[in-house]
């Protein structure tokens, strides 16, 4: 006889995967919209019902703030969305966005039973498609509320201020856990509006503006304020913000100076950084700093540089701006690429060639000093490196061109070291990396950091784990403080 928990378990691996509605591939390289419809509420349930609800439940270790996803999914298959989505709320702060940007088949979804179960009838399937079913909860409870819930009760004001360097994934954690707490909140951002990566790095094609813009909204509700269009290390300084009423400064500044190739013709006219090219060619004139309000020129040819998620939203970016051939150029196959599977996807059916195993050697450009090919060489794959990655080495003769009037140079980021350099007593690495403690403390008494700054470039989720980890290290400084003389 088989017993009630085996036959229920078998029951739930027997319900099949519910694919995720998405705009068709013609039709959405003619938009920004985001590519993923996304589910409605029945097939939400149902592939809620999939989970197996494990006592262990892995795909919660799996993930960074250990969101209570079968939790979560218990609530949601009973039709309680409300529930679902404040469940994951309990342990995020930014679920809607999370849901669309985590690397979910290398965390949760990676982790998840229900992809390598062993059913009786041998088929297979993939797991629950987590991310999907996190940004359904979330947005639908959004939705019905007409923006974010807001805590029941705004806390008394404490008396003590904080300033959040930068409002990408981090900074906004910090702010959030801090204003509930009663502590006033002022975050710093360079780029004229709030949101940080969110806003400046993240394609609208993948996640909508209006998900950040709501929630910038939820945290000004809060009490928190936003001072944009300011250089920190620059313009003001952590020095001088700790010599006045605030009584700690956390720094989350990420990591946004972009590598070089550090090849012949990297600065001719039409070569952008990623960054660059991203945020022209995905944002109004009015939300960008006057160095990048010019529309980008017509493009016919482009060539991106790089083989992880942002050569990704550079390729499917320059799709939508009507480039007729957009190539991906990178040194090693698609095996050792860095970026998510489903991105490379949409990108190939949204028409990218991809060049694999082919390094730039330099970029060629006119009389004028304007870009018109790529030189490339091809590459093959050698003994792994310091990585683990197989080393990519050149074939010789196997030289070769690319037609290009814009090369997007995507191969990472480092962080910026202005911060380091201006802030008294703040110890960085030689890569301008932030060294703090577990809790985020860093050298300097008063100064927390977390994100990208500390980590190298990282993920939405991890700075948002940083994040948390640092509000209640804050608030816990903040209360070893002498009381403030009024």
């Amino acid at each position: 006889m088989i017993c009630p928990m085996t036959h229920e378990v078998a029951r739930r691996l027997a319900i099949s995967v519910q694919p995720v509605p998405k705009q068709d591939a013609e039709a959405r390289k003619k938009n920004f919209d985001e590519t993923y419809i996304g589910f409605d509420l029945n097939a939400a349930r149902i592939e809620a019902s999939r989970c197996i609800q494990c006592p262990s439940a892995p795909c919660q270790e799996a993930c960074p703030v250990s969101n209570d996803i079968p939790g979560a999914f218990a609530l949601l298959e009973l039709g309680d969305i409300a529930g679902a989505a404040n469940k994951f709320r309990e342990t995020s702060n930014l679920p809607e966005m999370c849901g669309r940007l985590c690397p979910q088949e290398k965390l949760c979804e990676g982790a998840c039973v229900v992809g390598f179960a062993i059913r009786k009838d041998g088929r297979k399937e993939p797991p629950v498609t987590i991310g999907k079913l996190e940004a359904f909860c979330t947005d639908y409870q959004r939705q019905s509320l007409g923006g974010y819930p807001m805590p029941r009760y705004l806390p008394e004001p404490t008396g003590r201020n904080v300033a959040v360097v930068g409002s990408g994934p981090a900074g906004l954690a910090v702010a959030e856990q801090l204003a509930d707490m009663g502590h006033g909140v002022t975050v710093y951002e360079f780029w004229p509006e709030p949101g940080g990566v969110l806003v400046y790095g993240i394609p609208n094609f993948k996640m909508r503006k209006n998900i950040v813009d709501e929630y910038i909204a939820h945290l000004e509700a809060m009490g928190v304020k936003f001072v944009c269009n300011t250089y920190v290390g620059k313009d003001v300084t952590i020095d001088s913000m700790l010599g006045g009423e605030l009584d700690a400064v956390f720094v989350g500044t990420g990591a946004g100076v972009g590598n070089q190739m550090e090849i012949q013709g990297e600065n001719l006219k039409g070569v952008y950084s990623a960054t660059e090219f991203l945020v022209r060619g995905n944002l109004a004139p009015e939300q960008l700093p006057d160095m990048y309000r010019e529309a980008l020129p017509s493009l016919e040819n482009v060539v991106v540089i790089g083989g992880g998620d942002t050569s990704m939203d550079c390729v499917r970016t320059a799709i939508r701006l009507g480039a007729k051939n957009v190539s991906c150029v990178y040194r090693r196959t698609e095996a050792e690429m860095l970026g998510r599977g489903e991105e490379r996807k949409n990108a190939r059916e949204e028409g990218v060639n991809f060049e694999m195993l082919t390094l730039p050697t330099r970029i060629i450009g006119d009389e004028s000093g304007k870009v018109v090919s790529v030189e490339c060489q091809r590459m093959e794959l050698g003994e792994p490196d310091e990585s683990g990655r197989r080393r990519p080495i050149p074939v010789k003769g196997s030289e070769f061109l690319i037609p290009a009037d814009a090369v997007a140079i995507a191969i990472g980021y480092g962080a910026d070291p202005l911060v380091p350099q201006t802030t008294s007593g703040l110890r960085s690495d030689r890569k301008a990396l932030i060294e703090v403690d577990r809790t985020m403390r860093t050298s300097r008494p008063g100064v927390f950091a977390g994100g990208d700054n500390v980590n190298g470039a990282d993920l939405v989720v991890t700075a948002l784990a940083d994040g948390r980890v640092a509000a209640q290290a804050i608030a816990d400084y903040i209360a070893t403080l002498p009381p403030k003389r009024r």
